[in-house]
Parts: structure tokens; C-alpha cells; sequence
């Protein structure tokens, strides 16, 4: 099997900024306080600002306006603002690359971040850190992009499958995006769990024990893979994956998410 270390030899990493490092340190500790991540983030003002940009959205729906990172944290969660400072800092941090729009890719990663979210709170995952996850988990198509530029028009050459994206990758490349990831997020200390999540996202029926946010960010990324619809699009899901999880299909039926209300970082 090809060596993953090898493999971002060739490429550029990401650097994350010491806030995001510092934020990513406090999913590390079950004690963080709110006022501790309130204090990391707002270190940077640039960044404060956007959160409370985001907060004030119509995505949240709040029944007031948001002018301090604290009402922001009392009002939406603390693990929400720590999620959506740490993507914000990511997108900063991961380069444009030819061949990708930017505006689509990011925008695809927050509409599978929103889905991981959705399956989660049916299954009494920890909803944070799905959102997390299945927002990560196409990050690794652009170290793929760097390290074998000339393999991303194959890999999003089109008719293009739900899934396809991952068959193509490991063909060409020998690793899927989401263990690229992974080995990313290893890198930067992210908690096992979104680790191991990530590295088996895209076959999490293969993963033993059975690890069930590795498939919710699978069947997230699938989702957002496919147009824009109704709870039609759940017909396409892998039945086996839906299962083993126990999501009912009557719930996802009755409260199927519009892609639209999901938040967005542009």
C-alpha cells in the first residue's frame, strides 16, 4: 500500500493559525469553558467578526442580534462557534487551486457539514463534531490537486456519481480524500475519533469495529454530492450504511433539510 507520508512529501500543508491550533487543543479537553474559547477566538478580530456575521444569519434564526462573541457562544453553543472558528480558519488556510472553483468547493463542504449534523442528532452523535468532520473530509482533494495536478480532471471529469469522486482518488492516487485528511488531522491533533472518522469515510462498512461517524460524514458527503432536491435523494443512500447506523427512514423523510438553510462561510 502506498506510503501517505510519501505522498504530502510533494505537496505545500496547510498552515493553521495558532488560534486554530489552540481551538483544536480544546476538543482535546472536556473541561473547556466557554469563556476559554471565547477568549482563543477572539485573539483575532477578523475572525470574531465573521463569527458574529455567521450568528447574525438568517441560517440560525435568532430572535435577536448577536453583538458580542459572548451572546454568540450563550445563544448558538459553544461547540458550534468552536466549529465554525476552526473552518473559518481552515478556509483561510488551504490554498485556491486550478481546476476547482473555490465558491463550489467550499460551499459543497458546508452542505455536508450541515447533513453530518442532521444524521448525527437522530443517532445521539456528539452533532459538533459530525459537523466537523463532514466538513473536512473533501479537504484532502486539495493536497491531491498539489501533489498530481494532473489527476483532478480525471477525478472530477464529468458524469459524476455521488461516491465517484473517492473511487477515482483511490484509483490514482491510492488514497481516498478523507484519509488524506486524516493524516492532516493527525498531524494537527485533532481528537482520535474525527481521525479515525475521516480515514474511514469512504468505505466505513470496511471498518472494524463498525465506526458510526465514519458513516455519517459517508452518507453526508454523499448527499452533498448529488443536485439539490427533496427526501427523494435519500433513495440513493446504501441501504446497508443507513442500517447499520438505525436511521429511520420515516424521520429522514419528515425532516429532510433544504441545502440552503445550512450555513455558509462566504
Amino acid at each position: 500500500m502506498p506510503d501517505i507520508a510519501v505522498f504530502l512529501q510533494s505537496v505545500k500543508l496547510p498552515v493553521m493559525s495558532e488560534v486554530a491550533h489552540a481551538l483544536i487543543r480544546t476538543l482535546n479537553d472536556d473541561n473547556a469553558s466557554n469563556q476559554e474559547v471565547g477568549a482563543i477566538i477572539a485573539r483575532d478580530a477578523a475572525l470574531t467578526a465573521r463569527l458574529l456575521r455567521l450568528a447574525n444569519s438568517a441560517s440560525f434564526g435568532l430572535s435577536r442580534r448577536v453583538a458580542t462573541l459572548d451572546d454568540a457562544i450563550a445563544l448558538v453553543g459553544m461547540g458550534r462557534v468552536r466549529t465554525l472558528g476552526l473552518a473559518a480558519s481552515m478556509g483561510d488556510a488551504f490554498p485556491v487551486v486550478d481546476g476547482l472553483s473555490r465558491t463550489e468547493f467550499w460551499h459543497s463542504c458546508m452542505v455536508s457539514a450541515g447533513y453530518g449534523q442532521w444524521l448525527s442528532s437522530q443517532i445521539g452523535l456528539d452533532t459538533s463534531h459530525a459537523w466537523l468532520a463532514s466538513m473536512m473530509v473533501r479537504l484532502g482533494e486539495l493536497m491531491i490537486a498539489q501533489a498530481q495536478p494532473a489527476s483532478l480532471a480525471e477525478i472530477e471529469k464529468l458524469p459524476h456519481p455521488p461516491g465517484g469522486r473517492w473511487e477515482r482518488e483511490t484509483r490514482l492516487t491510492g488514497f481516498s480524500e478523507g484519509q488524506i485528511t486524516a493524516e492532516l488531522a493527525r498531524r494537527w491533533n485533532f481528537p482520535a475519533e474525527i481521525v479515525h472518522a475521516l480515514d474511514a469515510a469512504s468505505d466505513p462498512m470496511a471498518s472494524k469495529p463498525f465506526d458510526r461517524l465514519a458513516a455519517v460524514v459517508h452518507l453526508a458527503m454523499l448527499l452533498a454530492d448529488m443536485p439539490p432536491g427533496g427526501p427523494e435523494m435519500l433513495d440513493a443512500l446504501p441501504a446497508e450504511v443507513v442500517q447499520a447506523l438505525q436511521l429511520r427512514t420515516e424521520w429522514m423523510r419528515a425532516r429532510f433539510p433544504a441545502p440552503e438553510s445550512f450555513i455558509d462561510l462566504d
